[in-house]
């Protein structure tokens, strides 16, 4: 991987992190077009570079992070599902990763779903985040193990998730964004010890280079969609996944390798 290549890496996990439009399902693409999705460092880049975009939750939301200690347990009740479930079936979850299949069909599930879920839902009457409970907190959790399967979004799935427990988009997209941070680290923190002897100083820059990319990018990215979808929903992005779940099909059908092995 080069620095370029690390650079769009970079920017399209920024972009699709945050967003209920799949990050996994972009990776996949973006570095199968490039074709460096059988770099061992390649799985590795895109993992440690959440460092990056995790940052700009804590930099935007900085005031968030320091209101109280509840804030902090209900992000821990809500981390528990996700902590538990993913440390049992790690690996189970990193091999459904070469089956891009699932993917595109999450993708496509996830996209025909999010048309409708401002219907299903009351989306701008709903709770705001000070009156979220443990309880709440703790089922939210639960719809974020939803995201473990690929394709699925972590994002989209934390934000119905709150939407059903009756929050409104805004305070359901923030609570999302937050979630993001206990998530991601530990997910990343744990690839890091799994992996950390295939970084080495030839490819340590270019890790740092993407970090800070993601960071820039995420951080626009946030701003941007919390404006959005609190003011037009999710519709757009429920064809947006319908139209990438498709293109992976095409892709597959006409004989790429979209594995990231």
């Amino acid at each position: 991987m080069n620095y370029i290549e690390a650079i769009i890496l970079a920017i399209v996990e920024g972009l699709t992190e945050f967003l209920p439009v799949s990050s996994t399902g972009h990776m996949i693409i973006t570095s199968a077009l490039m074709g460096i999705n059988e770099q061992e460092f390649t799985k590795i880049f895109t993992v440690q570079i959440q460092f990056g975009a995790i940052l700009s939750v804590v930099i935007l939301y900085w005031k968030r992070f320091f209101t109280s200690l509840d804030f902090y347990y209900k992000l821990f009740v809500a981390f528990l599902p996700a902590a538990v479930i993913g440390f049992l079936l790690g690996d189970f979850i990193d091999s459904l990763l070469e089956n891009v299949i699932v993917v595109a069909c999450s993708l496509l599930v996830g996209g025909v779903f999010l048309l409708f879920v401002d219907r299903i839902f009351n989306p701008l009457k709903g709770k705001s985040l000070d009156e979220l409970t443990y309880k709440n907190s703790f089922i939210i959790g639960f719809f974020q193990c939803l995201a473990m399967v690929p394709g699925v979004s972590r994002s989209a799935a934390t934000i119905i998730g709150g939407m059903a427990q009756n929050l409104n988009r805004k305070a359901a997209a923030e609570f999302s964004f937050f979630l993001a941070v206990p998530t991601m680290f530990a997910a990343s923190a744990y690839k890091l010890l799994k992996d950390y002897k295939a970084i080495d100083a030839s490819n340590l820059n270019i890790l740092l280079i993407g970090n800070v990319v993601a960071f820039i990018v995420a951080l626009l990215a946030i701003k941007f969609f919390i404006g959005f979808v609190t003011k037009y929903g999710f519709k757009v992005f429920g064809y947006y996944r319908i139209a990438l779940g498709l293109l992976l099909l095409i892709l597959l059908a006409l004989g790429v390798d979209l594995k990231i092995q």
